[in-house]
């Protein structure tokens, strides 16, 4: 497994090997508690297909440094969006090759997840094929309170694992889950306590990468064609999230966030 290959394509991200054929991705931002910057953003939505197609990998584990898995998008990134034609488009298309490129991934896919799971890394954390959280995890999809459509990645994955009464309910409200509860709702595999997350999660990467290639390849490849029948529906979502991006409830939202504060959002709108 070439380590120092992954770091120098995308070095946003921490590589390492913590056993044979178990490739461990770490984001590492920690002074921003791994909000996704430019670079991360692209590098996790493109190591994916590197990965697909290196033969010493036969599983994947995700998690995050120091007190959360991730913070959502960061602030000069989503301000870039606002302003910028190009970066909204390119940023567009990094938002959807990382769903498209993680769900046909061959490689079966374990996160950790634990502290603030938000944004482009809550989407890895729950694509992956086998999401295990820690009880303090806080999971926020936040798109609603930033004043954008819920697009990166909740219309394609979020009813199928916790049905839609739940989906639509903490999507539209934007409250947060702990890890007991996001089990409890089907919308993670498992809750650990929170000092059993890595070991939990390493214990479970080794498993797959020991068993069948084909087997397991095969049955998530079978399995996702679920996610792949929502590609429509995941599609509209992103088009109508990057859209708000040029409406004035995104403004609002992110100066809200930045001021800690409740945003006040227009009263109006065209739909």
């Amino acid at each position: 497994m070439n380590i120092g290959k992954y770091q120098e394509d995308f070095p946003s991200l921490r590589f390492s090997a913590p056993s044979e054929k178990v490739l461990e991705i770490t984001l590492e931002a920690a002074e921003k508690l791994n909000a996704a910057d430019a670079d991360m953003h692209r590098d996790l939505a493109y190591v994916w297909r590197d990965i697909d197609m290196d033969d010493s990998v036969n599983a994947v584990l995700v998690k995050g440094a120091g007190k959360g898995f991730s913070a959502g998008g960061d602030f000069d990134l989503i301000d870039s969006m606002i302003e910028d034609d190009d970066t909204l488009a390119r940023v567009w298309k990094e938002a959807r090759d990382l769903v498209y490129n993680l769900i046909n991934c061959s490689k079966p896919v374990i996160s950790a997840i634990h502290g603030p799971a938000v944004g482009a890394g809550l989407a890895v954390g729950l694509l992956a094929d086998i999401s295990i959280a820690a009880k303090n995890a806080r999971i926020l999809d936040g798109h609603v309170r930033l004043g954008v459509a819920a697009g990166d990645h909740a219309a394609i994955i979020w009813p199928l694992l916790c049905g839609m009464a739940k989906a639509k309910y903490y999507l539209l409200t934007n409250k947060p889950i702990n890890g007991e509860e996001a089990e409890r709702i089907g919308l993670v595999s498992l809750c650990v306590e929170d000092e059993k997350l890595y070991s939990t999660a390493l214990e479970t990467a080794i498993e797959l990468s020991n068993g069948s290639p084909s087997a397991i390849r095969w049955t998530k490849y079978s399995l996702n064609n679920w996610l792949r029948m929502a590609g429509p529906n995941f599609d509209t979502s992103l088009a109508l999230e990057f859209m708000g991006f040029r409406q004035a409830d995104i403004r609002e939202g992110l100066r809200s966030l930045k001021e800690k504060r409740s945003p006040k959002f227009s009263e109006k709108s065209s739909l």
